[in-house]
């Protein structure tokens, strides 16, 4: 096939690459005739197959749940109204979520749309730029008067997800992280993502965790920040919380309030 008047011919040509309803573009011309529908068909698909399989190992727990159909054909759905807008496909697929959350054919699977923003932020966390974890030792030596001036930095690599589903016990049993089983506690759980070291890993968090690790993400100090996560869940054990975060790895650095 041959090409005349690139500049011009490269929106209707994309368009068409991945719209199938749309003619062979005006000016594609190959040795035996114009527009050549066959060859151009050809092309068409493969671009298609090679997004699918993108969008496939970008999403291998999403794929598991619905199937390979399925998920073959939502995501050829989704190429065709969302393709590429980097020759670099690590990000592609970043807007999957919204996408299946209105796509009518998983309107049942009110819980796939955070599966897939887990999977997203898993993808974020393992191209995230390396840190050395924050260790609960590095506190040692502080004056215990100012612990709640204290500041954390958030490691490079964590994302936080609040969900309305059990979306880390969905993830981890399509995983292989956990026993496939009926689900019987269909109640939201928040998700800690984060690679401290050279493997992403997922966490639960208990009641009031989330939002204690936002406010700290955020940049306030560690009272204000416990203080939020007590009018969250009044559950909410600090030194419990702290703990676990430093354990999982969550943040990078500590700053004390003479360094704030």
């Amino acid at each position: 096939m041959s090409i005349s008047a690139p500049a011009a011919f490269q929106p209707d040509f994309a368009a068409a690459l991945t719209d199938s309803s749309l003619p062979v573009p005006a000016g594609l011309t190959s040795w035996t005739m114009d527009r050549p529908p066959r060859r151009f068909a050809v092309y068409r698909n493969n671009v298609r197959s090679g997004l699918v399989a993108a969008l496939a190992s970008r999403f291998p727990v999403t794929e598991r749940i619905v199937g390979a159909d399925f998920f073959s054909a939502m995501a050829a759905a989704f190429a065709a109204r969302h393709p590429p807008r980097s020759p670099l496909l690590l990000t592609y697929g970043d807007d999957l979520a919204d996408f299946v959350a209105t796509f009518e054919p998983a309107r049942d699977l009110v819980y796939l749309p955070d599966v897939i923003r887990l999977e997203v932020a898993r993808g974020r966390a393992y191209h995230a730029a390396d840190a050395a974890p924050l260790a609960a030792s590095d506190l040692n030596g502080l004056d215990p008067e100012k612990t709640g001036g204290l500041r954390f930095v958030a490691h490079p690599s964590l994302s936080i997800l609040r969900s309305d589903h059990p979306v880390v016990t969905i993830w981890a049993m399509n995983a292989g992280e956990m026993p496939l089983q009926p689900l019987t506690d269909w109640s939201g759980e928040d998700a800690l993502v984060v690679r401290p070291a050279m493997i992403v890993e997922v966490h639960r968090l208990p009641p009031g965790a989330a939002v204690f690790l936002s406010g700290l993400s955020a940049g306030l100090p560690l009272a204000e920040a416990a203080g939020r996560a007590l009018g969250d869940a009044p559950q909410f054990d600090l030194v419990t919380n702290l703990v676990g975060l430093l354990t999982s790895g969550a943040f990078s650095k500590i700053h004390t309030p003479e360094e704030a």
